[in-house]
């Protein structure tokens, strides 16, 4: 068997530091949409099991309790995601900040 021939690529990129952090920063506030969706779709499933999600009539024939239980823990276990996912972006925010390069303030 021969050997791979990998092309030697080697693309000029130019970034500074600061576009680095923004576009860090700008990835956690994308993510944090995304949660924040991921929440408020968790939210209008529970309003149309209660028939209080607004423009809808809700189910029929109404909710069950163990419909109810069932989509309870279903909900619960999309939220102890979108937490873990949380914790994962508070310890790159950290990481971020932390790894800032400190200037020393303007001269007045």
């Amino acid at each position: 068997m021969s050997q791979a021939n990998i092309p030697n690529i080697t693309p000029t990129i130019s970034i500074t530091i600061g576009d680095s952090v923004n576009l860090l920063l700008a990835s956690i506030a994308l993510e944090e949409l995304a949660l924040a969706h991921i929440i408020n779709a968790e939210a209008e499933k529970i309003q149309y099991v209660l028939g209080t999600l607004p423009g809808s009539d809700g189910l029929s024939p109404p909710a069950t309790l163990s419909n109810l239980l069932a989509i309870d823990r279903s909900v619960e276990r999309t939220l102890q995601e979108v937490i873990k996912k949380e914790i994962l972006l508070q310890i790159k925010l950290d990481n971020i900040v932390n790894g800032l390069p400190i200037s020393p303030p303007p001269n007045p």
